[in-house]
């Protein structure tokens, strides 16, 4: 019943229990979760023999339901069109699951020949759709006396439910997170999607990580503590450095600071002050208080050789009066993907935003700039916009219309005397990998991702021991991403995460009863409230990446990967009772409780 399977290896991980100081070992444990996005799937479908299909709907990746209704109607691909609307969030709910919805609704308007809507209502969705997928990890870690990793062998498991999905490229992200941003001479990580009676598990945004991190970061903390060290000092001896290598033998090229980062993490929440202070308050009080942290990092864009698979493609066009189109099939799901699309397009040639317009991505009319997903909207596919900018500044300068250092109006005007003399204006960027990059998919080593985004996230917790409830005061998410494009779009998106971080590990609780959930409704699936949510404090390390636009990073997922364990840690520190799996709702809070008195 595997779906999938990976083996990752670093040196020799049999070679080293004999020679550690310390030898420790922990099991761990995540739930589903539900997307929730704020607009259900929905889709609008004409179709007949004549014209083909089209479909018009709320979805992230136009060109994967393309694919989808091009092998279910067996047409030629310029008989299928796939307009994405704006759509109402979706966090990897509506990467492969529109597909099925599209295919019903073209199917339906195919036979009745008339056009066919059908729009999921909120228990249909929560129903039917897929979640994330719920996982189980063990750790056995070696360290040395003087707190230095010597071996990490992780079983990672997630469920894949009852048919494969995505589950394998999931599990592939999953397991190359799982040993975090820290040097281990010898690692062996056995990852595994399993088949089980549950409906579908699939994309949500962090697409594995999540579930790895959760477990790494918990387990970090016991590994500190058997090594009689303090979970930050453990993490200090241990951060991967600039040249260094990772688990699947990536070299580390970029400049790491996970110290400064951690340091000023820690800073930022006083966190030394309250560990003592706190430890010295709780005492017999009922509500306890705790402070915890989380150390990760997060790959951003396809794993391995997925980029150079997509061959990722966007045009710019420029039109009469000057102003400039952005065709690419990235899609706007309230993330801001056409502000910083037209950001970047209006930086790059010198004009203001408002002469740049983003076409609505219709598969009809944009090249396949590949799915928005992954955290490469921004990075690969807003440098593709940049380069074609670039690219569309040249042939204007190069026909000799423009001036290098010109004013917006010469551009306008340079514009209209190129189109006038030689026809359409559009200049296209396809993706190149960065140089020195390679990938070995048989070996599963190599360069798994571009380039990283790495964070410190710090939680405090307050813990009530009667009601066993636990309410999140204050959240501290310091993260290096490359060079910041949008602030405000930016910190909107490690908001939004941390949000749902904070579902996931407190409140988010998906209930199977054979294999359908049974509380598909925003009734009895508990979600955080704006009353449930901190002032949760948002801070930036800038380290510019060359092959970004502007020197960005990706940062859509990496939010949802920390607060999890940082919360785990802060509920340990209250409460002295270690909870290796999530959510902690107050019944399994209880049953901690109750199982350390015993």
């Amino acid at each position: 019943n595997v779906f999938k399977s990976f083996l990752v290896t670093q040196g020799d991980v049999e070679s080293v229990w004999k020679q550690a100081g310390f030898i420790i070992e922990g099991e761990y444990s995540t739930g589903a979760q539900e997307q929730l996005y704020i607009e259900p799937n929905g889709m609008i479908a004409i179709a007949n023999s004549q014209d083909g299909v089209t479909v018009w709907g709320s979805l992230q990746c136009p060109f994967y339901v393309h694919k989808a209704l091009v092998a279910l109607f067996g047409l030629p691909k310029d008989k299928v069109r796939v307009v994405q609307m704006e759509t109402g969030g979706g966090f990897g709910g509506k990467e492969e699951y529109p597909s099925m919805i599209a295919g019903h609704a073209a199917l339906l308007a195919w036979k009745s020949g008339r056009p066919v809507k059908i729009v999921y209502d909120r228990a249909e969705d929560m129903a039917a759709t897929t979640k994330r997928h719920p996982s189980r990890t063990r750790h056995r870690t070696a360290v040395g006396r003087d707190g230095k990793l010597l071996a990490m062998d992780i079983d990672f498991v997630i469920d894949g439910g009852a048919y494969t999905t995505l589950s394998p490229v999931v599990l592939s992200r999953g397991t190359i997170h799982a040993a975090g941003p820290y040097f281990c001479p010898n690692v062996r990580i056995r990852g595994r999607a399993v088949a089980t009676n549950l409906p579908p598990h699939g994309a949500f945004r962090g697409f594995g990580a999540p579930q790895s991190i959760f477990a790494l970061e918990c387990h970090m903390n016991e590994v500190a503590k058997a090594a009689g060290l303090t979970p930050d000092e453990f993490r200090r001896r241990n951060f991967i450095e600039q040249g260094q290598t990772s688990a699947v033998g990536q070299v580390i090229r970029e400049r790491v600071d996970m110290r400064r980062l951690l340091d000023r993490a820690l800073e930022l929440a006083d966190y030394h002050a309250k560990v003592k202070r706190f430890a010295e308050e709780n005492g017999r009080n009922p509500l306890k208080k705790g402070i915890g942290f989380a150390s990760f990092m997060h790959g951003a864009g396809f794993t391995g050789s997925g980029e150079e698979y997509l061959a990722s493609v966007v045009s710019l066009e420029a039109t009469l009066e000057g102003r400039v189109r952005v065709l690419a099939a990235s899609t706007e799901m309230g993330q801001g993907t056409k502000t910083v699309f037209a950001q970047i397009a209006a930086e790059t040639l010198g004009l203001d935003y408002e002469w740049i317009e983003v076409a609505q991505p219709d598969t009809a009319a944009v090249p396949n700039s590949g799915p928005t997903v992954a955290s490469r909207t921004c990075m690969i596919v807003g440098k593709l916009v940049e380069s074609a900018a670039l690219g569309l500044k040249q042939t204007l300068i190069r026909s000799g219309f423009l001036r290098e250092n010109y004013e917006p109006a010469e551009f306008r005007q340079a514009c209209r005397k190129y189109i006038d003399q030689f026809g359409p204006l559009k200049s296209t960027s396809q993706y190149q990998p960065p140089p020195g990059i390679h990938w070995d998919d048989e070996k599963y080593q190599g360069d798994a991702y571009g380039t990283y985004a790495w964070a410190v996230y710090v939680a405090e917790v307050t813990v009530d021991t009667i009601t066993c409830e636990v309410r999140v005061d204050d959240f501290v998410a310091v993260q290096e991403v490359g060079k910041v494009i949008h602030p405000v779009l930016a910190t909107g998106q490690i908001e939004g995460g941390v949000a749902q971080g904070i579902g996931y590990a407190l409140y988010e609780n998906v209930v199977w009863q054979e294999g359908r959930m049974v509380n598909a409704q925003m009734t009895n699936y508990i979600m955080p409230t704006s009353a449930d949510v901190p002032p949760i404090r948002v801070f930036y390390e800038e380290n510019p990446y060359p092959f970004g636009p502007g020197g960005a990073k990706g940062i859509g997922e990496l939010p949802m990967d920390g607060p999890a364990p940082a919360i785990v840690n802060a509920i340990e520190q209250a409460t002295g009772v270690r909870i290796p799996r999530i959510p902690v709702t107050p019944e399994v809070l209880m049953e901690a409780l109750e199982g350390a008195l015993v």
